[in-house]
C-alpha cells in the first residue's frame, strides 16, 4: 500500500465553506465536533463513514481531520484499500488550534451537512 500523503495545517483555508474542489471532513465524536470545529468541514464521526460514505464527494480532495490523527490514518487507510485518495491532516484539531486557526463551536453541521 502507498504511504498516506499528510498536510500542515497552515496549508489550509481556515475556512471550508467556499470551497469547492476539497472536502474537510471530521471524523471525531459529536463531543469533540462540538467543541470545537473547522467552518465548512463535513462531520461524519469514523464509525459512521463506512455506511456514510455516499455523503462524502469523492471526486474533490479528501482531507480528513480528527484530535491528533490517529483516525484520519486509521480511516485513510481503509478509504485507500477501496482506491479511495485522502489526505490526513497532521496533528488534527490540537495542531488546528495550536496554530490560532479559526473555528467554530456547537452543533451547526453536526448532521453531517457541511457547517457555514
Amino acid at each position: 500500500m502507498d504511504e498516506i500523503e499528510t498536510v500542515a495545517v497552515t496549508d489550509l483555508p481556515d475556512d471550508f465553506s467556499g470551497v469547492t474542489d476539497s472536502v474537510l471532513l471530521d471524523v471525531r465524536e459529536n463531543y469533540e465536533w462540538e467543541e470545537a470545529h473547522v467552518r465548512g468541514a463535513l462531520h461524519i464521526p469514523l464509525d459512521d463513514v463506512p455506511g456514510r460514505i455516499d455523503e462524502i464527494d469523492l471526486d474533490a480532495d479528501l482531507l480528513v481531520i480528527c484530535r491528533t490523527s490517529g483516525r484520519s490514518f486509521r480511516l485513510s487507510q481503509y478509504l485507500a484499500m477501496r482506491g479511495i485518495d485522502a489526505t490526513v491532516v497532521r496533528g488534527g484539531m490540537v495542531a488546528w488550534q495550536n496554530a490560532d486557526k479559526a473555528f467554530d463551536t456547537g452543533t451547526e453541521g453536526m448532521d453531517g451537512s457541511t457547517a457555514g
